[in-house]
């Protein structure tokens, strides 16, 4: 009788324990793979927030344009900076503008969309850092490759397609993650606080590989903790 009620016991204990495992090994992969949103609240976001830069001599319209929800911006490599005292690249990016941070943990999320072509430019930046101009570059590659900087290697295949970018700062905690269509994909550490804000658009950079440089942007939104 004994040994057969710590049969079932032991059968029971097993069956208790593997279902542990298994919660656990979901919960980790909701972790990897769900909404890096989640637990975040939205910050209000209006038109005014978005700040356009582009080349200062040239009227917007040659440079960005706003359809059916969807930002369109280009530049070509020889484009003047967005201001005649910079000594800058071209761009023509979206600043996010009242919206600066020096603390806490704010996110920035948008769906991207590269052409093929589109090599050597900035997409996507936190501008600000203790020490530098930057604390995060997201750069657009050969082949559709996302890098941080000109660096370490964040996503492949990019081009052509839309993809969903997010991008969380953790100030005091000192890090910055990165996401692309929900998993993540990139960790490091930051350089310290400063003024910082998010951007996206096309930033041509200091060795420009392509001439002409494009991105498309919708469903922008910040987040914060």
């Amino acid at each position: 009788m004994c040994r057969s009620s710590c049969n079932n016991y032991s059968t029971l204990s097993i069956s208790i324990f593997f279902l542990l495992l298994l919660c656990v090994d979901n919960s980790l992969e909701v972790v990897a793979y769900g909404d890096p949103t989640l637990g975040f609240i939205p910050v209000p976001l209006t038109q005014a927030n978005l700040k356009l830069q582009k080349p200062y001599d040239i009227p917007l319209d040659q440079r960005y344009s706003y359809e059916h929800g969807i930002h369109w911006l280009w530049v070509y490599a020889d484009d003047k900076p967005h201001e005649p005292t910079s000594h800058t690249q071209p761009r023509t990016e979206i600043r996010i503008s009242g919206l600066d941070y020096n603390s806490g943990v704010w996110q920035f999320e948008g769906y991207g969309f590269v052409p093929n072509g589109t090599s050597g430019a900035t997409i996507a930046q936190i501008h600000g850092a203790a020490h530098g101009a930057t604390t995060l570059i997201l750069r657009i590659y050969n082949n559709g490759e996302m890098r941080y900087y000109s660096r370490d290697l964040v996503a492949e295949n990019l081009y052509d397609k839309w993809f969903r970018l997010n991008i969380i700062h953790d100030v005091d905690g000192g890090t910055v993650s990165v996401f692309i269509d929900g998993k993540k994909k990139f960790h490091t550490k930051d350089k310290g606080p400063g003024d910082l804000y998010f951007k996206c658009g096309v930033y041509a950079a200091p060795a420009n590989i392509s001439y002409y440089m494009e991105s498309r942007w919708r469903d922008i939104k910040i987040y914060r903790l």
